[in-house]
């Protein structure tokens, strides 16, 4: 799967055609990825004799076919390929400007107690 966790990305196709979000989980079984504030759904939670019935709304699981990575340097919906560099580490791109999707990683420091 081409989209990571905290991937910005925008919806190609269904209800939700045009909307953009942030990708809060993964399900790799399932091919599908939560988007905030993309497809959302109610549910309906029955009273019990603790707590009053309620109707919650959620967002329920997109297929990763239904969207595109937005590119951070060209802002538009594109697709994403892969290329290895002479430091060997694995990058993704974007297919439309050649721009690295990945978010630079800082070198995480570990304090000494």
């Amino acid at each position: 799967m081409k989209i990571k966790s905290g991937d910005n990305v925008a919806v190609i196709t269904g209800k939700d055609k045009g909307k953009t979000g942030k990708v809060m989980r993964i399900m790799k079984k399932r091919n599908a990825i939560v988007v905030e504030k993309v497809n959302i759904k109610k549910k309906h939670i029955k009273k019990t004799t603790t707590r009053a019935g309620e109707i919650i709304q959620f967002e329920a699981p997109i297929d990763v076919s239904n969207v595109k990575v937005l590119c951070p340097h060209c802002k538009k919906p594109a697709r994403v390929g892969y290329v290895i560099p002479k430091d060997g580490k694995k990058r993704r791109v974007c297919k439309k400007c050649n721009e690295s999707i990945d978010k630079p990683t800082e070198a995480k420091s570990k304090k000494k107690k």
